[in-house]
């Protein structure tokens, strides 16, 4: 144990030491525990360094799978070296390779990243240079076992994602059986058969189909080189999926930059994060799926602003077309569509911005890239309500008309219902697909403030005269506000019954 313990400490590339009563560390999170369990078997790492002289140090590479570290003590030179059993092994000598396959095997099942040591003399070497040819003939000293703990959002974070119609893949360069055990856990993968090693995928072209096929069937990759996992993102992409990747060292700048959005850990290299898209800084995977949930509810709410402004602006589009059409006196003068406009809708609009996002999106499919806001459901709902609003804007307008009123006084009427109109349609705005009765009206104070803000303006402008002289409006009656309300409230029914039909049609289907 003593010499696997001093092994591990000097073939270490991190640094820990107790600074001001905290402790202060630099490097790779594996090395920094290495150099921990130094200092709790009472093998501080300056001590453990201090009798030697360091020759050469081959970093560690994932494409090597292990790091070395030559140094001379006493009359000759030695080499203590770390990393995947698999190579470790073929430096050793004398290992019964069974044995330690079976203990390797029982410390990656329980989810242990595994580390195998080794140590020995190099012997027929002048001081030219040690390289890896050098390593022969060591001394296998054993396994180091660490636990990378999952957070507790992990595994929610992770079933949010399915339920979002977003897949989950881990690319490892741990032992597969370790890389099986955390994805069972994290709910990626449910057996061995979801599991595929790097050495697996070089059998294939990356661009051949038998290697697009794995890469879209399987959802963990271990023992994974940092080429290999560029390989499985251009496979991915190329199928037409939308990737996201995550990463923090230099090995991953490649696979980063090719994503479509890339996420680098805070405390990752500057490499990684100078390639990507975004950091997240608390290196919390439920970051990731927290910003995507806060995008899409976003994306949400520009299209519900999209959805009020465009469809009662059709809304105005046809009652003006109906008016040509039929050959009536225009029903509102300029001052008031600007008014309507630019003043109610304006505020409403700015308050709709605001609106909670729906729990039912994050269990949606993802929208297409190349799909547009105004997609089939969008189209329907605009054309629906606008062409609703403007044929019972322009009937109010002819039987006003019909019935004696003046121009003026029919106009008036025409625009209260319209400001009208936008008030109540807000509220079907709130959600594509929700009933207006199932939104609580605390979800967006804002907006219900905001209609009863536009409502009051557009009544104290009626019983202004500044007011009433710029817009063309009178003040009405209590009885005549209520008739226009009336109307008004058959945009909620229309759009109610649409959302019924629709949904479903959805069941059915």
């Amino acid at each position: 144990i003593n010499e696997l313990v001093k092994a591990a400490v000097i073939c270490n590339e991190a640094s820990l030491k107790k600074k001001d009563g905290k402790w202060v560390s630099h490097g790779d999170a594996v090395d920094i525990a290495l150099l921990a369990m130094g200092y709790k078997h009472s093998l501080e790492p300056g001590m453990a360094l201090r009798d030697i002289e360091v020759l050469r140090e081959i970093p560690f590479e994932s494409d090597r799978k292990f790091s070395a570290k030559f140094y001379r003590h006493g009359p000759g030179v030695r080499v203590a070296v770390k990393g995947a059993f698999e190579v470790i092994s073929a430096f050793c000598d004398g290992i019964d390779r069974k044995s330690a396959q079976r203990r390797l095997k029982a410390l990656s099942g329980t989810g242990h990243r595994v580390i195998a040591v080794a140590e020995g003399e190099i012997t027929g070497k002048n001081d030219h240079g040690y390289y890896e040819e050098d390593l022969r003939g060591l001394n296998f000293l054993g396994f180091i076992g660490l636990i990378d703990p999952l957070r507790p959002e992990a595994v929610e974070a992770v079933n949010t994602c399915k339920k979002a119609g977003i897949k989950v893949i881990m690319i490892t360069g741990d032992h597969p059986a370790t890389a099986l055990t955390i994805g069972k856990s994290l709910g990626v993968a449910q057996t061995g058969e979801n599991v595929v090693e790097g050495r697996e995928l070089d059998r294939f072209d990356e661009k051949s189909g038998d290697f697009v096929e794995i890469v879209n069937n399987k959802s963990v990759f271990a023992r994974v080189a940092p080429l290999q996992k560029l390989h499985i993102v251009n496979a991915l992409a190329e199928s037409g999926n939308f990737i996201a990747v995550t990463g923090d060292g230099v090995n991953d700048a490649p696979a980063l930059k090719k994503a479509h959005i890339s996420v680098a850990m805070g405390s990752g290299t500057d490499v990684a994060k100078d390639v990507s898209s975004m950091i997240v800084v608390d290196d919390n995977f439920a970051s990731v799926v927290a910003g995507v949930e806060e995008g899409r509810y976003a994306y949400d709410n520009i299209r519900k602003v999209v959805y009020l402004l465009v469809s009662t602006g059709a809304a105005e589009i046809v009652l003006f077309m109906l008016a040509i059409l039929f050959n009536t006196p225009i029903p509102l003068m300029a001052v008031q569509l600007l008014w309507l406009n630019l003043v109610t809708n304006g505020i409403q609009g700015v308050g709709l911005a605001f609106e909670k996002g729906e729990k039912e999106t994050m269990q949606r499919p993802p929208k297409s890239p190349g799909e547009g806001i105004f997609n089939e459901l969008m189209v329907k709902e605009t054309a629906i309500s606008g062409i609703s609003m403007g044929i019972v804007a322009y009937a109010m307008w002819t039987a006003l008309l019909a019935g004696g009123a003046s121009e003026y006084s029919a106009r008036n009427m025409v625009l209260l219902l319209m400001v009208l109109f936008e008030n109540i349609h807000v509220f079907n705005c709130r959600s594509e697909y929700k009933t207006v009765f199932k939104i609580p009206f605390r979800n967006n104070i804002i907006v219900i403030t905001g209609v009863i803000a536009a409502q009051a303006l557009h009544i104290i402008s009626m019983n202004i005269p500044i007011m009433q002289e710029v817009l063309d409006i009178e003040p009405v009656g209590f009885e005549q506000w209520l008739y226009a309300l009336g109307l008004a409230g058959s945009i909620l029914v229309i759009m109610e019954l649409f959302k019924f039909f629709r949904k479903k049609t959805i069941i059915y289907q």
